[in-house]
């Protein structure tokens, strides 16, 4: 196993882990582009969204309940937060295990 968000999500290696459940795992992001910067990995190994229909609907479900949960603990949820998943080369994906990017605590600008 060389995909280093699969080595985070089984804990071999360590991060600042912000928020989990059965599916999901969430930490803070290295390289943090606003005062909150969270990524929301799977656990196991999927490489796009295309892969999320192959989840139950529990297990999206439980997707969004973890991003509430941390843009309440992150204290975002009042003022708003953005959520982003860059898919493929062109789409900025630079790790390929499916993640998605919780941001906010500053005023983000318009996209488009």
């Amino acid at each position: 196993m060389s995909c280093i968000f699969c080595k985070i999500a089984s804990g071999e290696i360590k991060s600042s882990l912000v928020a989990e459940n059965g599916d999901f795992v969430a930490f803070d992001d290295i390289n943090p582009v606003a005062p909150c910067h969270v990524l929301v990995i799977p656990k196991r190994h999927m490489n796009s969204m295309s892969e999320l229909s192959d989840l139950s609907g529990d297990a999206l479900s439980s997707l969004f309940a973890l991003i509430d949960t941390i843009a309440v603990e992150k204290g975002v949820k009042a003022s708003g937060f953005r959520v982003v998943s860059n898919q493929g080369r062109d789409g900025g994906q630079e790790v390929e295990h499916l993640h998605f990017h919780v941001v906010g605590g500053r005023k983000m600008g318009k996209i488009g």
